[in-house]
């Protein structure tokens, strides 16, 4: 995976990545015990059918979570100022996740600089999944 560091982005640049491939039901399970979110439409099966969903679902903050180790990977840690995003599709066991991040805004002064992303998390089936943001001040 490529990084912001060392080059100066500009507004159009993108920058893809795999986030998971597949999500599977331990990576559900174990989020689950990570946040303490045991809602039976993550663990239970006949739960989850019952209420229309063909499994059980992942965790939308699992999603962000896999979204969020690739933009700080992306910006660095200490760059990143803002993080955010809206959820638009349930994610499955076998699902693959990809996700890819433009620069919608770059503003440079004196070498720093700036940069807005926007940031789409897509399922293996072309769905998107996830819709976020971030702003990295990026010093040099």
């Amino acid at each position: 995976m490529s990084s912001i560091w060392g080059e100066k982005p500009s507004v159009g640049t993108t920058y893809p990545t795999c986030l998971a491939n597949p999500i599977t039901r331990m990576h559900i399970a174990q989020y689950a015990g990570a946040s303490g979110d045991y809602n039976l439409v993550h663990t239970d099966e006949a739960f989850a059918t019952g209420a229309r969903y063909p499994s059980v679902i992942a965790h939308g903050m699992l999603t962000m979570g896999l979204t969020a180790t690739f933009v700080t990977q992306l910006v660095g840690h200490s760059a990143l100022r803002r993080f955010g995003g809206r959820f638009l599709a349930p994610v499955l066991p076998g699902d693959r996740l990809t996700a890819v991040a433009t620069v919608v805004e770059a503003v440079w002064s004196s070498g720093s600089g700036r940069v807005l992303l926007r940031i789409v998390a897509t399922r293996n089936d072309a769905v998107d999944v996830l819709d976020a943001y971030a702003e990295a001040l990026i010093a040099r």
